[in-house]
């Protein structure tokens, strides 16, 4: 099965009432717990590519080539996203688009609304020429993301959502709502009342950047209020870090990667499944 965009899987998931998780990917072996993770689940899913993972990895078309050689290689039947996270320009959100990224998320949160609208506007405009779906932000997600950094948050003014969406035609919408990158320190607060205007304001998937870390209970009155794109990449780090540490502390004269990064990749898969399963995607697709 082909790339797609996101926009389809996450409407069909805010009409049913589920979230479809975006992981993000670091290296092969996230590509590979992922894919096996969404196929196992019978799971849509979006696999998030931040720009310093991108440069990591050799670049956008190396990525694409290899999420779509496994792809291949695994007999994908779900659909499968592959999202610019974090797109700092529309430069680099043209480039992904041009390298085979099925969908880009142009981050103009830190600029003036006017300037964020401008800058949208005209990535939505190349974007939706390729089919590709545009994700956009408002506020600010605080905690640190690779090259996005954070102090503190800002919650989205809903007025200020609606006039993004109606003058953007963006596809989904990521309103900072008390959520962070990287772990919390404290109970996440995130912004109910806020999500809820939002929610009953516009008619588009509303994106949760920060996943990690945030209760059941929190993410499922989430998604009863638009959320159908939860991000998650924190956890997935730590789940394989763990397990490496713990292989590597067992057999402190291991060398063969294979045989460390193997246990870790399936800690990936395990936190993959039970989010899916948390954001209720499981045999969706």
């Amino acid at each position: 099965m082909p790339l797609v965009s996101m926009k389809d899987m996450l409407e069909k998931g805010r009409k049913n009432g589920y979230a479809v998780g975006q992981f993000n990917l670091n290296n092969l072996e996230y590509v590979q717990a992922i894919l096996q993770a969404a196929e196992e689940e019978k799971s849509p899913v979006i696999l998030g590519v931040s720009e310093g993972a991108a440069r990591y990895m050799g670049g956008f078309k190396v990525v694409v080539t290899m999420v779509e050689s496994l792809m291949e290689a695994y007999g994908t039947t779900v659909p499968v996203a592959i999202h610019l996270d974090h797109g700092s320009s529309f430069e680099k959100c043209a480039e992904a688009i041009h390298a085979g990224f099925t969908s880009v998320m142009i981050d103009a949160s830190h600029d003036p609304l006017e300037e964020n609208i401008a800058l949208t506007s005209k990535v939505v405009e190349l974007a939706h020429i390729h089919g590709v779906s545009v994700e956009a932000e408002l506020g600010t997600v605080g905690g640190q993301e690779d090259d996005v950094v954070a102090e503190g948050v800002i919650y989205a003014d809903p007025k200020e959502c609606l006039e993004l969406v109606e003058r953007t035609g963006i596809d989904c919408l990521a309103p900072a709502l008390g959520s962070v990158h990287g772990p919390y320190k404290g109970e996440p607060n995130l912004g109910f009342k806020e999500m809820k205007e939002i929610h009953d304001t516009i008619v588009l998937p509303l994106v949760l950047h920060g996943g990690t870390g945030i209760p059941t209970k929190d993410i499922q009155k989430a998604v009863s209020l638009g959320t159908a794109k939860i991000n998650v990449n924190t956890e997935n780090q730590i789940a394989q870090a763990k397990r490496v540490r713990e292989v590597l502390a067992e057999k402190p004269d291991l060398y063969d990667p294979r045989k460390y990064l193997g246990p870790g990749t399936e800690a990936i898969k395990e936190t993959v499944i039970g989010k899916m399963r948390e954001f209720g995607s499981s045999q969706q697709a």
